[in-house]
């Protein structure tokens, strides 16, 4: 019996196909996926035509994209990174048969895996297993993003995720699955205030449920006056201590420069398909002395390689999924549970806006 795998053929193309399974062989094993998470900012890229390796080639030694043959071209036929996946047949030490595991393995049926090769992160008995949708990439991302802020404020010898945000003001640009994650592990490790800045009043609202303060960037009042009122360290220091910045549109960088104290840090996860031209790097960026830092799951900070790896972030994401927040962070996240026959179509949806989620999961 084969396994079945969500393709996308073109812009706006999005079909199930059917793929011959692979035999399990010595030092590989297989599994079944029972969750698939939806990524509204990546994948979407891809349903969308926007995303950048599509349109240019990506020369890795140089870190550079090229004009020439593109680096992913249609079909695009591993679309998803965030699995739950049983164990059904193994032949390595590295797991057992009925394990439940959390892999990057895309949005299919089921996957030949090889310990060698894919990142494997078992989940505890413990953890609800539609959470462990975020424990092998998602949220390590955010939980990279606190590393990053805490390399900045430890100079370079972050022992702790909460180095950055530990008794610090925190502003968290956006309401989406990142943002709301990286907003949680900020107030787990210890921030003395967080505050979620985000346009849309239905997003606002799943923040607030959370338990976090909100504010309206087109409502009557600036959020930065707002902040820069509220959080005020000495004569002509005011603003946020860091700000993680979860918006892939251009406006959100600006404003989150403007959110932020003289010589402070946006440590940035957004994913920008566009230009910036609303980026006006000659008023707050330039006046105050601000820095930008891109926080991305190909690496951890420079210097930290030794002490910090995926593996220990995926632990520390696991381990707010334990905590209190994983049963809020279940409640208020998934948005909706769709059958994985029912994903191509659904893609297609999210892609056109005809219908609006914050998390969707696919069961199978």
């Amino acid at each position: 019996m084969g396994d079945r795998v969500v393709v996308v053929t073109g812009p706006r193309e999005v079909a199930i196909r059917d793929v011959a399974a692979e035999p399990v062989r010595p030092g590989t094993f297989r599994v079944e996926t029972v969750f698939s998470g939806v990524s509204a900012g990546t994948e979407l890229s891809y349903v969308k035509g926007t995303n950048p390796y599509l349109g240019s080639s990506w020369n890795a030694e140089l870190g550079l994209f090229e004009p020439g043959a593109v680096a992913s071209p249609y079909p695009v036929e591993r679309l998803g990174y965030m699995e739950v996946a049983r164990v059904v047949a193994s032949r390595t030490s590295a797991v057992s048969d009925g394990d439940l595991v959390a892999m990057t393995i895309g949005h299919r049926t089921g996957y030949l895996g090889d310990p060698l090769v894919d990142r494997v992160v078992p989940l505890p008995a413990d953890l609800d297993p539609m959470l462990g949708v975020y424990a092998a990439h998602m949220g390590p991302i955010c939980a990279n993003g606190l590393l990053h802020a805490a390399a900045d404020f430890a100079q370079g010898d972050a022992r702790d995720l909460g180095d950055g945000v530990r008794g610090r003001r925190v502003a968290v640009v956006g309401a989406g699955v990142v943002a709301l994650l990286t907003a949680a592990l900020a107030r787990r490790h210890g921030a003395a205030s967080v505050v979620v800045v985000d346009p849309t009043p239905e997003r606002r609202a799943v923040a607030a449920a959370l338990g976090f303060d909100v504010l309206d960037p087109d409502g009557d009042a600036d959020p930065a006056v707002v902040l820069k009122t509220r959080w005020r360290h000495a004569v002509g220091d005011r603003g946020a201590d860091v700000v993680f910045q979860c918006r892939g549109q251009a406006y959100a960088l600006h404003l989150a420069l403007r959110l932020l104290r003289p010589q402070g840090t946006v440590v940035d996860l957004a994913f920008y398909q566009g230009g910036a031209e609303a980026v006006r790097l000659g008023e707050e960026f330039h006046h105050n002395g601000l820095s930008v830092r891109c926080a991305q799951i190909g690496r951890v900070p420079r210097g930290l390689a030794h002490a910090w790896d995926r593996d220990r972030l995926s632990a520390q994401t696991i381990d707010l999924l334990r905590s209190p927040w994983g049963a809020l962070l279940r409640q208020h996240l998934v948005s909706a549970v769709v059958p994985f026959e029912s994903a191509a179509s659904l893609l297609v949806d999210l892609a056109d806006r005809k219908r609006q989620e914050l998390q969707v999961i696919l069961s199978f």
